[in-house]
């Protein structure tokens, strides 16, 4: 900021200031940040070379079996699907769902209304895995 003082004429202590920026270092600023972000930008890109096999559909949808839910409700009751079984049958109702064979190598979903205690979901997932059951997906939806 300039300030001029004094003058000819008029009173000998008037002040003018003249509003004149010096824009130079702002300028030179803004050059070496775009010299540094045309550097640093081609390096932050990092690309690999991904070579994916071609899509290819499932060989028979026709085999491909539908999902068995295990479904706990507030007062205890468990199904398997649509029928209805006990803590003790669960294994045994399981694989007959499956349809026999090695049931223990199927995924098996298990899902639980909000309002079933722990306890409950704890003793169906152990009962599962006492008779071999280790595939087990945990399903967090709502169930009417």
């Amino acid at each position: 900021m300039a300030a001029k003082i004094g003058g000819s004429g008029g009173d000998k202590h008037t002040i003018e200031q003249t509003a004149d920026i010096n824009i130079t270092p702002f300028i030179d600023i803004l050059l070496v940040l775009m010299i540094i972000f045309m550097v640093a930008a081609p390096m932050a890109t990092v690309s690999i070379r991904l070579d994916l096999p071609p899509a290819q559909p499932p060989s028979n949808p026709q085999d491909e079996k539908e999902p068995v839910y295990i479904t706990i409700q507030e007062n205890g009751q468990l199904f398997i699907s649509d029928k209805q079984t006990s803590i003790d049958n669960l294994a045994t109702d399981v694989c007959t769902a499956l349809g026999g064979g090695a049931c223990q190598e199927e995924r098996v979903f298990v899902r639980a209304q909000p309002e079933v205690k722990y306890s409950q979901f704890m003793e169906v997932m152990n009962k599962m895995q006492e008779n071999g059951f280790f595939k087990v997906g945990l399903l967090n939806e709502d169930i009417e």
